[in-house]
């Protein structure tokens, strides 16, 4: 599978924010969306994963040489600035939820929630309420999201804001297995995630009327 987007616009309201971005991710294929602020990276990523419509062009993942394209929502996770857990549920009931929710793609085969648990380094205390843990717990529990239900491609938007150094070694761990694993990741960052051989994609916005180039 190839996750393939071509000639992508986004509009913010009434404006556009970037036009022509096109890029090409095999297995075992990771790129870091980089730009200023307001350059449109969070908002690429949300097209990617389906939250968005784009203006023009489309985001797929291609199967058989080409014969078999699907939207890239479906074979994707997505892990935004919020947890998007229930504050009142225990964490299993969360993980659960999601679990059930996005099931697995084919071809592969989620983690138990204990497993997923302890591969975030948080193994014993799924049984708790959500809102009970400190946020940088509740973090890492939404990234054990990432494990629960297979999905090839990994969208993250800044994925260890706010967290420590040790958070930061584990989830690049994690996302460095997805790849070795024949998965598929895209990231927006302004803190390096470890990523050897990572492509990169500089949003540049409208500076393409200038310039004649485009991120």
């Amino acid at each position: 599978m190839r996750l393939i987007a071509e000639d992508v616009a986004a509009r913010r309201g009434e404006d556009l924010i970037f036009v022509n971005v096109s890029f090409q991710l095999a297995p075992g294929e990771a790129m870091v969306l980089t730009g200023r602020n307001g350059s449109g990276k969070s908002t690429l990523l949300r097209v990617v994963a389906g939250l968005l419509r784009p203006e023009t062009g489309r985001v797929e993942a291609v199967f058989r040489d080409g014969r078999e394209r699907r939207p890239a929502r479906e074979v994707s996770h997505y892990l935004g600035h919020r947890n998007a857990m229930k504050q009142e549920l225990t964490v299993i009931e969360n993980l659960a939820f999601w679990q059930a929710y996005l099931g697995d793609f084919e071809g592969g085969e989620g983690r138990s929630i204990e497993a997923a648990a302890d591969s975030v380094g948080l193994g014993g205390i799924t049984h708790l309420p959500f809102g009970y843990l400190s946020a940088g717990q509740q973090r890492r529990f939404a990234m054990a999201k990432l494990l629960v239900a297979h999905r090839p491609v990994w969208i993250l938007d800044e994925p260890t804001a706010a967290l420590d150094a040790s958070a930061d070694q584990m989830f690049a761990g994690l996302v460095h297995e997805h790849l070795a694993r024949g998965g598929i990741a895209i990231a927006a960052t302004h803190q390096p995630l470890g990523l050897r051989d990572a492509k990169t994609l500089v949003m540049k916005g409208f500076e393409y009327r200038e310039t004649g180039e485009m991120a």
